[in-house]
């Protein structure tokens, strides 16, 4: 049987729904029995949405809490906003609201856009969660993964303009304070094959990704380093003074704090091709070193390329909030027809994507050394936060846990 042709390949992987790095559930997942329960109230806001849900006996907003929604592609939807916070591992709307909390979730209409573009959005919400409060009990802000700098943000420019912001609490879950990370070998791919279907590159090359990655790349073959939407986007972070100072600043982490990582090694196989439109494909965990070879690449061509490192750490396998990474991509080839011969076999799901030292703000994630290190044995406010909890162990990121969840409930005011 003759190799499929570039022109068949793609129009295939474009009848699929896109290869996407989303944390939560994979695309074979089930959906929740249970539908989203209806808001009180919807908010149209200037590049987003927000779904009201008042707390226990309140009859308005009484103590509200804005959750931001963060990492991803697309808009906001508020059937993934429940699904990762009330069906998983702790029910967190359905707890708030209990303890007379107003939950306002806060959706973006393009959560790939600048996070400075989606702040807009938060400063619009604290605005009308202000306007409609009843009494003057302050708001607790903040967000899951990127929405914690989109929040962080939006409060400290606030403070910038003299704006009042009435917020007594600022959280963060596992948000990438100094930078997240996809695998060099993950984004090499989804630019090689960009051709085919640009949709996973473009995912990569969105203004979000590249305001949050440690280190990123815009062609296969480019050179690994912080992006000039990132440069801009830490200047601008530096220009309304890094934080917010007016409320108590917390955060938790998905990354374990002792120091230990998974046991993914270092240029370790993480997923190769194996059917005939791929063979030659190979990815790597990322290794240290003068010059790695992380991938090479070959899908539908006589000729593999290969891409190579040098100078970054032993990230993939670090402590900290994992993504299914090479798992997704996996998956997405997979569920493609046999016949086009795109089959892969993933030896790694999941690598390292928020590591534990950016989460809760004490180090950037360039050395094995920082992003090994103890952080228990760190005191509070060590970085940018007053306090911070880590997780007892290394999990998915942005996975809503009764552990961590538990201590960020007993902080608030």
């Amino acid at each position: 049987m003759p190799e499929p042709s570039r022109e068949q390949i793609a129009s295939a992987l474009h009848e699929r729904p896109a290869i996407a790095l989303t944390p939560g559930t994979r695309l074979d997942a089930e959906r929740p029995g249970s539908l989203p329960v209806s808001p009180s109230a919807v908010w149209d806001l200037p590049g987003g949405t927000a779904w009201v849900y008042r707390g226990e006996g309140n009859p308005g907003l009484v103590r509200p809490v804005i959750l931001a929604d963060g990492f991803g592609t697309g808009p906001s939807e508020l059937e993934s906003s429940w699904q990762l916070l009330e069906f998983g591992d702790y029910p967190l709307i359905s707890e708030l609201r209990r303890r007379g909390r107003d939950v306002i979730l806060l959706g973006h209409h393009e959560r790939g856009a600048s996070i400075l573009d989606n702040s807009r959005t938060a400063r619009a919400a604290i605005t009308r969660a202000l306007a409609e409060r009843l009494g003057g009990t302050p708001l607790v802000v903040g967000g899951f993964s990127t929405g914690g700098l989109v929040t962080r943000h939006a409060l400290a420019r606030m403070e910038c303009e003299g704006r009042d912001h009435g917020t007594g609490l600022y959280f963060s879950y596992d948000t990438p304070h100094r930078g997240a990370w996809v695998p060099i070998a993950l984004q090499a791919f989804a630019h090689y094959v960009k051709d085919l279907d640009g949709r996973f590159s473009d995912q990569l090359n969105s203004p979000a990704v590249r305001e949050v990655l440690w280190r990123h790349i815009g062609v296969w073959d480019g050179t690994p380093g912080p992006s000039e939407e990132r440069v801009a986007f830490l200047a601008q972070m530096a220009a309304v003074g890094e934080w917010p100072r007016r409320p108590r600043l917390i955060g938790v982490a998905n990354g374990a704090a002792d120091g230990v990582g998974t046991d993914v090694r270092p240029g370790e196989l993480a997923l190769e091709g194996k059917g005939r439109s791929v063979i030659g494909t190979r990815l790597h965990a990322q290794a240290p070193g003068a010059d790695e070879p992380v991938a090479r690449l070959r899908v539908a061509a006589a000729k593999t390329h290969e891409v190579r490192t040098k100078g970054l750490a032993s990230i993939d396998g670090a402590p900290g909030g994992s993504l299914e990474g090479f798992g997704i991509l996996a998956d997405g080839l997979n569920a493609l027809h046999p016949d086009l011969g795109l089959q892969t076999a993933v030896h790694i799901r999941s690598h390292c994507f928020v590591p534990s030292v950016s989460a809760v703000d004490v180090g950037d994630p360039d050395t094995d050394a920082t992003l090994y290190q103890d952080i228990s044995a760190l005191s509070a406010g060590a970085g940018g936060l007053d306090d911070f909890r880590l997780a007892s162990r290394n999990e998915p990121h942005a996975l809503v846990t009764r552990e961590l969840c538990s201590w960020l409930l007993g902080h608030l005011p």
